[in-house]
């Protein structure tokens, strides 16, 4: 006989070792030295953090979490579908989800873990088809964005008289997945994951978003670059989200290893795809050639619910000088260091501080156009990778297990070494408030306040404000 049953026996052990808050951000002033004023705040965060004694908290303290609280109700939601012993597969779906919901780079816009999983006679397989329908609806006045992701970048200069105000609605992010969960003698826990969701300008063009297997430390696929440190972003209703994160999905290999539970490391080989501003005249884009490399080191107390993060990027950027006929070899870089510390039970920090050359495409920002290697103006026939700096810092406060709400800033500037041109972008600033209520633990509805500013190096500017609302039912 075919059985449906409900977790409802959960060990909330399964959901402390990992942090799946869903981040905020507090706002730093804008200053042409925003990445040492983030680093500050950053170190300052986490001293603050060692004399929280939260380094001390029991296992029932972090049950009591509100955040654990809201993943336990999550997962308890969960159905078995199966024709093995009940208490069997119970207790076995509950540790194989942990490879679902345990992951370095789940970040707060992912779908839940399928309404119903199929289990198997063995109880060591699990598999489940889900999904979520996500309905943004917005209002834009005092300057229009013309597409549904919030991005500075886009925010037009000088302002268009005809484009004030916008009403518009989109599906975007709305998709469904299928994943394969399992336990194997000789691989441990594994996992199969394949995503594709609706999002473009109109959010109706199908996409792949991941297709990855995990197998113990290893992972292979189209995921999340380690470059990323998706527990420290904001969880915004607006899906691009803050603008001076590093944020891409890649083809890679990546090996992923932690330590008696308190330091992790990782290292990944990625597929490049790089941006080069070439005119087709003077230099052209060679193909890429050379894996973009990435890795990061990570220090993580408190259950799990605070880390401090070191990621680094290294990349090989290739053209063609066609005055003298030569191929040419850039090298781009990229640091990023980011934390979330948990200074009290419903209470979150968090933030983000990156600097590189030639590492723009990985920016959310900066990505909207060609910016990993740009024409030296004082050599013809030459390139460049010039640098970028961004951050993000913010706050989450939790009211209750099922209501919380976040406040975030952001910032992406561009450091060109030649005047790139008057209406070229300089620097792009991000700020968001939002509210958030979980009506069950599968529907949720929200709201947010969007502000934004763009910079241009003849220091024209253009302004957006934005109210978002937000319907989501995941299965």
């Amino acid at each position: 006989m075919w059985q449906v049953c409900n977790l409802s026996r959960l060990d909330i052990s399964l959901v402390t070792k990992h942090n799946y808050t869903m981040k905020p951000i507090a706002f730093l002033r804008h200053s042409h030295y925003a990445v040492n004023r983030a680093l500050r705040c950053l170190m300052a965060g986490a001293a603050v953090c060692s004399f929280s004694g939260l380094n001390a908290q029991t296992a029932d303290t972090l049950s009591r979490i509100p955040e654990n609280v809201r993943m336990k109700s999550m997962i308890n939601s969960t159905h078995i579908i199966g024709a093995g012993e009940e208490g069997v597969m119970r207790d076995s779906l509950e540790r194989l989800l942990t490879t679902f919901y345990v992951d370095q780079f789940r970040h707060f816009q992912d779908p839940r873990a399928p309404y119903f999983m199929f289990m198997s006679k063995s109880s060591k397989i699990a598999m489940g088809v889900g999904g979520l329908v996500r309905i943004r609806g917005y209002y834009d006045w005092n300057g229009s964005i013309p597409i549904n992701g919030f991005s500075p970048y886009s925010i037009p200069i000088p302002k268009d008289p005809t484009s004030m105000r916008r009403l518009a609605a989109t599906p975007s992010g709305t998709g469904f997945f299928v994943t394969l969960l399992g336990n194997h003698t000789l691989l441990g826990d594994y996992m199969a994951f394949i995503q594709v969701d609706f999002s473009g300008y109109n959010g109706k063009d199908l996409k792949l978003k991941k297709a990855y297997m995990q197998a113990g430390d290893w992972t292979a696929g189209y995921a999340t670059t380690t470059f990323e440190d998706t527990k420290a972003e904001p969880s915004t209703i607006d899906g691009a989200g803050p603008n001076g994160i590093n944020s891409r999905t890649n083809v890679l290999v990546r090996y992923m290893h932690t330590f008696k539970g308190k330091w992790t490391v990782a290292g990944s080989v990625e597929f490049p795809s790089s941006s080069i501003a070439a005119d087709g005249e003077y230099t052209k884009a060679c193909s890429d050639y050379v894996p973009d490399m990435a890795a990061f080191a990570q220090y993580q107390w408190a259950g799990g619910a605070s880390h401090v993060r070191l990621s680094g990027l290294a990349r090989v950027l290739t053209y063609r000088d066609m005055l003298q006929a030569r191929n040419h070899n850039i090298f781009g870089w990229g640091l990023q260091l980011s934390t979330v510390i948990k200074a009290l039970p419903q209470f979150n920090l968090y933030g983000i501080a990156s600097v590189g050359h030639g590492h723009e495409s990985y920016t959310t920002d900066l990505a909207s156009d060609k910016f990993d290697l740009v024409a030296d103006q004082g050599q013809k026939g030459r390139l460049y990778a010039p640098m970028a700096v961004g951050y993000v810092l913010g706050a989450q406060y939790y009211f209750t297990p099922s209501l919380f709400a976040d406040i975030a800033l952001s910032e992406q500037r561009y450091y060109p070494k030649d005047n790139p041109g008057d209406s070229q972008y300089k620097y792009g600033l991000y700020g968001a408030f939002n509210l958030y209520w979980d009506i069950t633990p599968r529907f949720e509805v929200g709201i947010e306040y969007l502000a934004g500013k763009r910079m241009n190096f003849n220091k024209t500017s253009g302004n957006a404000n934005r109210i978002t609302a937000m319907m989501m039912l995941s299965f």
